[in-house]
């Protein structure tokens, strides 16, 4: 959220120089100190812009497996567009649209996806603004559209996962259920979507009282999956993340069980 606050700062900065400028030029009055504080103004507002744009632009690459898993073989047909990266296995009725975490890049979650679409849920994994999925809430809405599945789940990772469940939460008759990786969800969802929570034993990036506040937001028949030994950073191929605990098991096994536990509930 730091960058969004930034965002913002820089917004009404600008509009407080439109203002000054506005006086300057009808007044014309103290024009000296009206010129200094359009200068101050400027420089304060060039200053949150270009840090706001360095903390967006600094994010988490995806490693050389990650990599691996875009490419189409007997299995999964794996292709791009502007929107997302689609993963099409052998499924034709179930379609998962996934969120990736905050400032990591998107491909991270290439294994996972394409594990699941060879067991027969096809999967989209989109393309965020920035690599922040509350820029692009609403990115589910153009994958609809243009594909035909009989039921849809909406899934992410942390921020991606909020942001797929306030989708979920607004489009409930479209929305078949979610599928949560160390998320938690602010907006309620509906008692009649399916709903599965999952993440690792050993996390520390996920705010775990804002998990448990957040649970009354859950359906009444959500289910809570922990991986022991799994950490925050694991459900994606993007290395360590900062202030993460460490696994004790491998991301590998992480991915395995993670894609074991969504296939026993979709």
């Amino acid at each position: 959220m730091k960058n969004i606050i930034l965002i913002l700062v820089a917004v009404i900065l600008c509009i407080a120089l439109s203002i000054v400028i506005t006086r300057l030029i009808s007044k014309k009055k103290n024009i000296r100190k009206s010129i200094r504080i359009v200068i101050a103004t400027l420089l304060t507002v060039v200053l949150l812009l270009s840090a706001s744009l360095s903390y967006l632009m600094i994010y988490y690459h995806s490693d050389s497996e990650a990599l691996d898993a875009l490419k189409t073989d007997e299995n999964v047909t794996v292709s791009e567009t502007n929107t997302a990266w689609f993963f099409d296995g052998a499924g034709t009725d179930k379609a998962l649209i996934f969120y990736p975490g905050g400032k990591v890049e998107e491909t991270a979650y290439a294994p996972i996806l394409r594990k699941l679409a060879e067991k027969g849920i096809d999967c989209f994994l989109v393309k965020m603004p920035f690599r922040m999925a509350v820029f692009g809430v609403n990115k589910a809405d153009e994958i609809m559209s243009t594909y035909s599945y009989g039921k849809w789940y909406m899934g992410g990772h942390s921020l991606g996962g909020a942001m797929a469940a306030n989708y979920a939460a607004s489009h409930s008759q479209d929305i078949a259920g979610l599928i949560m990786l160390a998320a938690y969800p602010t907006a309620k969802i509906d008692d009649g979507m399916l709903y599965l929570s999952i993440y690792g034993s050993c996390d520390r990036v996920m705010a775990k009282d804002s998990y448990e506040k957040y649970k009354t937001n859950w359906p009444k028949n959500a289910v809570e999956s922990v991986i022991d030994g799994g950490n925050h950073s694991q459900f994606g191929s993007y290395g360590f993340q900062e202030g993460d605990g460490e696994a004790t098991i491998s991301r590998k096994e992480q991915e395995e069980k993670t894609v074991r536990e969504i296939l026993i509930h979709l």
